[in-house]
């Protein structure tokens, strides 16, 4: 009893510091922090009180962490380095982790959780079987391991709904700047200071990328891979063509619009057939029993009580 009421403790604060963390605010700049906390003082701070004044995290958590994912990366292959710095740059970059930061998080949650589950055995009253033991202890260990993987999941997955959302109207205020006479680099611009999503993040990066030096196709053809989205791909293959070929930017930023649209409509009747069948199982294994046990249980008892009950013999 005290094994189990220990393991759902376990659980529930694991739960609870996993959402806490996914709804926390986005920290602020720490440079411009301590640029503003120097700025408003009269003599100058020594170098230990300015390590002093930053938060624990990034004192002590932060940096051991960076070792830990250091460390880690010399057993990792490049290739999965590589692969969580893709599925990184999908989600958004959250928290600007890198893979090193994230490969070493897996592993502090991986370690904790096991060693949690390993400790609950211990302190239990009752000594438990060897073979439950490492059975529990091993499914703490790979939902340790996991759960960062689709937490990361999950964010992909989010980024990718909210660009597809996003991308008629963001095609139509493109095509609106195009045609009253802007470039197609400053009515990328206009979207960026209009709407604070993924998407215009997405069209700042290119804008930015374009500053430095790259060229137009290279820096939206690494937005395309950024997202993943076949929507995406296919504007940005549009664009591409159009300016290598001469084609008037405005008119094919008008028809991927009027695509978007018609997507965008096909994706909610999809949708929308598919609730019918998503419906099924709760109505069939949730509501239906519920059902029959409000209407038919008064019945039984009924019956229970009847004349039947004499002939059945009971």
């Amino acid at each position: 009893m005290w094994l189990w009421i220990g393991f759902g403790v376990v659980l529930i604060v694991a739960v609870v510091i996993f959402i806490v963390g996914l709804r926390s605010p986005e920290p602020a700049d720490p440079m411009q922090t301590r640029l503003a906390e120097f700025g408003s003082r009269d003599k100058p701070v020594t170098l230990e009180e300015i390590e002093l004044s930053q938060p624990f995290t990034e004192r002590i958590l932060l940096p051991n962490i960076r070792r830990l994912g250091d460390f880690s990366t010399r057993f990792t292959p490049q290739a999965s380095l590589e692969a969580t710095q893709h599925k990184l740059d999908l989600a958004g970059n959250p928290g600007n982790i890198g893979p090193t930061e994230f490969w070493a998080i897996r592993i502090v949650a991986t370690v904790v959780l096991g060693g949690l589950i390993f400790f609950a055995f211990l302190v239990a009253p009752e000594k438990q079987p060897l073979s439950k033991v490492l059975l529990y202890t091993g499914g703490a260990l790979a939902l340790g391991y996991f759960l960062p993987a689709l937490w990361l999941g999950s964010k992909i997955s989010r980024r990718q709904n909210e660009v597809i959302k996003a991308m008629p109207d963001a095609l139509d205020l493109l095509t609106i700047c195009v045609e009253a006479g802007l470039g197609f680099d400053a009515a990328m611009s206009k979207v960026n200071e209009k709407w604070e999503n993924d998407l215009a993040l997405a069209f700042g990066r290119v804008i930015q990328e374009i500053r430095l030096g790259k060229p137009r196709r290279d820096a939206l053809r690494d937005m395309s891979a950024r997202i993943e989205v076949p929507e995406m791909t296919t504007f940005v293959a549009a664009i591409i063509q159009a300016e290598q070929l001469g084609v008037s930017i405005a008119k094919v930023l008008r028809i991927q619009s009027d695509q978007m649209r018609i997507r965008r409509r096909q994706r909610a009747e999809e949708k929308a057939h598919q609730a019918p069948i998503k419906m099924l199982f709760p109505m069939a294994f949730l509501i239906f029993p519920t059902i029959y046990i409000v209407l038919l249980g008064p019945a039984a008892l009924i019956l229970m009580h009847s004349a039947i009950r004499g002939v059945v013999g009971k």
